[in-house]
């Protein structure tokens, strides 16, 4: 596996780090399970990491130095690919040739190293983008930065080369399909998963007590990286319009943000708390960093609500997270949000960012419990249907039909 950009090591939910480091932690895991190696190779970010660490038995993260250690921002790593992929293809040299069966990049710029490492091995690039250029552009946040025609284009190659490409979502295959040309007998559709042990309905009151929380509190949350692109500003606008409407409600209301910045994020990382203030609404505003796995499902259960108002997202994790979690989840009706939540059933979906709609959508879930209780048990079955396990399966049956035609293609 190719992650360029993130390790898989690191922290979810600030900086670059998000729910591509738990798909490729999951997968790779249980894929050494079923006795599939799976060496993981990401950018060296200090000079204190090992050349190689073990992920889990059977899974190894390669630490390859491409460029400054520290201080090398996202949109500056295109230049050390070349150093990048001097890396990969060093390592592969010191085995006998054929040691790799095949190559599964996320995002694009690993898409790029694989793409070159698929034709000096002889094997079979799998390819999953996580998000895509064409599609952000075209629902960017107010202010927030277009994704540069680099990007297109390296995305552009990278489709044109993978002999497979994982679509999280039906929504998604036909993006790639649409606005990318991507063969459609090459584009594989894989929804991601959820850890089913870990992320568990609990007691809301030990989840509650955990953070200071009040029993009686309306607990709205918002888990996941500070950015435009992940919208919580839209939640604290929501919030303010909630007490405009019921300003009874502001001795019980607590808006639960858990993240830190990230992307053009960092480039104002004080804003959210600034516009919380802005809003009138620094009182009832909670700021926590993010919060490792067993913390995290604490988070869910303490909240009577998670909002997902994101403007792009190709799944949404942090949805199904909550939901297995016994949470009601208001989500943008965007990407594969849709797919993640039942509209009506384990949550609501709410199409656009105005904060008056989004008022009225969390005030309808978030003050109506016997409603909420209704969608929260609903939420749970819904989250069981998705499975780190079933998505790790539909990745192995890939490799080996994505290998099969490689085949096929070389011996032609």
């Amino acid at each position: 596996m190719l992650s360029v950009h993130t390790s898989p090591l690191e922290q979810p939910g600030t900086g670059d780090a998000g729910g591509m480091n738990v798909y490729i932690v999951q997968t790779a895991t249980r894929m050494a399970q079923r006795g599939v190696e799976v060496e993981i190779f990401t950018r060296a970010t200090s000079s204190d990491l090992p050349p190689v660490a073990e992920l889990a038995p059977g899974v190894h993260v390669r630490h390859v130095v491409a460029g400054p250690f520290e201080g090398l921002g996202k949109e500056e790593l295109p230049g050390q690919l070349c150093a990048f992929t001097a890396g990969v293809l060093r390592a592969e040299a010191h085995h006998e040739p054929g040691y790799y069966d095949a190559i599964h990049s996320h995002y694009w710029l690993s898409g790029q190293v694989g793409w070159l490492a698929r034709e000096r091995w002889g094997v079979p690039l799998v390819h999953t983008a996580h998000t895509l250029a064409k599609v952000k552009n075209a629902a960017l946040a107010d202010g927030d930065t277009p994704e540069p025609r680099m990007r297109v284009i390296g995305e552009e190659q990278v489709v044109a080369e993978s002999d497979r490409l994982v679509a999280n979502t039906d929504v998604e295959a036909t993006e790639l399909i649409k606005l990318y040309d991507a063969d459609p007998a090459k584009v594989l559709v894989v929804p991601p998963g959820v850890d089913l042990e870990r992320f568990t309905p609990g007691s809301r009151s030990k989840a509650r007590a955990r953070f200071g929380l009040a029993e009686d509190a309306v607990v709205l949350a918002f888990v996941g990286r500070i950015q435009p692109l992940k919208a919580p500003d839209v939640l604290l606008r929501a919030a303010a319009e909630l007490l405009v409407r019921d300003p009874g409600l502001r001795g019980r209301l607590v808006v639960l943000v858990v993240g830190g910045p990230s992307g053009t994020g960092l480039e104002q990382p004080k804003a959210l708390e600034e516009l919380a203030g802005q809003l009138g609404i620094a009182d009832v505003v909670r700021f926590l960093p993010p919060q490792p796995g067993d913390a995290l499902a604490q988070v869910y259960r303490a909240a009577d609500l998670v909002a997902v108002p994101s403007y792009n997202e190709s799944f949404g994790l942090v949805a199904l997270e909550a939901q297995a979690c016994g949470t009601p989840v208001v989500a943008a009706a965007v990407g594969g949000l849709p797919v993640a939540v039942h509209d009506g059933v384990s949550g609501a979906l709410v199409d656009g960012h105005d904060p008056a709609e989004w008022a009225a959508a969390l005030g309808r879930l978030a003050l109506n419990p016997a409603y909420r209780e209704t969608l929260a048990g609903n939420a749970v079955g819904h989250a069981r249907r998705f499975s780190w396990d079933r998505t790790t399966d539909s990745l192995l049956t890939g490799y080996q039909e994505a290998a099969e035609a490689f085949r096929r293609e070389v011996f032609a």
